[in-house]
Order: structure tokens, then sequence, then C-alpha cells
């Protein structure tokens, strides 16, 4: 099977259940953004992050390939075997949150994002997490994209940014905390 086809070549793309949207569309953005957080996050598991940061990491790749289908896809298609973000998704993620911030000393400022290189790109994956959650929130106000797909890229972003800390703890780095200057 050849990479290329040649049907994009006139700035249009296929969505899952069939039809060609502009690269351009709306969606196309949303799930090009799911399939950019995907990327970062495959760079912050190549910096060696602990095993279970890995573990969580790789099963979030999983799901945003998922995600990734599920937002190329509208609701009304017939497309029974495109896995649909639900609760369940939701729930693992706060789960894993509550079970990191068990280990976590009690946030009391902002903190600077950085630390390991591993929990540094995991800062950076948090961020296109948000831009994700944006893009999904605008599409939301144009078509119905489900209900828990911008619940899920909202915990995702809180989920990032606990395993950045917990990544940073693991490895035995200090937060640093922000400081209001007057340049």
């Amino acid at each position: 099977m050849k990479i290329y086809t040649k049907t994009g070549d006139d700035g249009t793309t296929s969505l899952f259940a069939g039809g060609r949207v502009p690269k351009t569309h709306l969606r196309v953005e949303c799930y090009g953004t799911v399939d950019e957080l995907n990327s970062v996050i495959g760079v912050a598991r190549s910096m060696n992050p602990s095993g279970l940061a890995d573990e969580w990491l790789t099963h979030l790749q999983h799901d945003l390939f998922n995600l990734g289908a599920d937002l190329a896809t509208p609701r009304d298609a017939k497309a029974e075997w495109v896995v649909r973000i639900d609760a369940t998704h939701i729930a693992w993620l706060e789960e894993t949150i509550d079970r990191m911030d068990t280990d976590l000393p009690t946030l009391k400022a902002f903190i600077l994002p950085g630390g390991t290189p591993a929990a540094a790109h995991i800062h950076v994956a948090r961020t296109v997490c948000r831009r994700a959650e944006r893009r999904a929130i605008l599409l939301a106000e144009q078509e119905h994209i489900g209900e828990h797909i911008i619940p899920y890229l909202n915990r995702l972003s809180d989920f990032l940014f606990t395993l950045a800390r917990w990544e940073n703890l693991e490895g035995g780095e200090t937060e640093e905390k922000w400081a209001l200057r007057d340049t």
C-alpha cells in the first residue's frame, strides 16, 4: 500500500465515515491538534519517563487515536466501528490523577513548566491539549461532537499537569514556583 493517494492534492480530505471536507475545516483542525498532542506525548515518552508514567502515556496515545477517529467521524455517520470517547475515559483520567495526588505535595503556588526532560515535554503536551480543547469547543458550537469530548480534553490537561509534577517528583526535581516580578 502506498502512503500517498493524491486525493488530497485539491486541498480536501476524507472523513472516516465518508465525505470530503476542506483541510482547513474546523473538524480537521480539531483532530489534527489531537494528532499533534499524540506526537508530543510520543516525544515525552522518548525522554525516558518513569515506568508508570510511560505506561500511562502509552494508554493515552491509544485513547488519543480513538479521540481523533471520533472527531473525524460526524455523530450521525454510520460507523459503529469507531470508538467514541465516553465517561469511562474520563473516569480513568480522574482515578489516575487522584492516585498521583496522593504522592504530590499540596500545590500552594503557580509553578513554572520544566524539570526533567520528560516532565518538560509533558508540560508542552498539556498546552497542546488546551489548544485541542479550545478547537473542540469551537467545533461543538457548530456541530454535535458528543457530550464527553470537551470534558475529556479538560480532564486530560489536568492529568498532564499532574503527571508532569509527578514525573518531576519521581525524578527528584524540585518544582520552581512562579514569582511575580516587576520588570
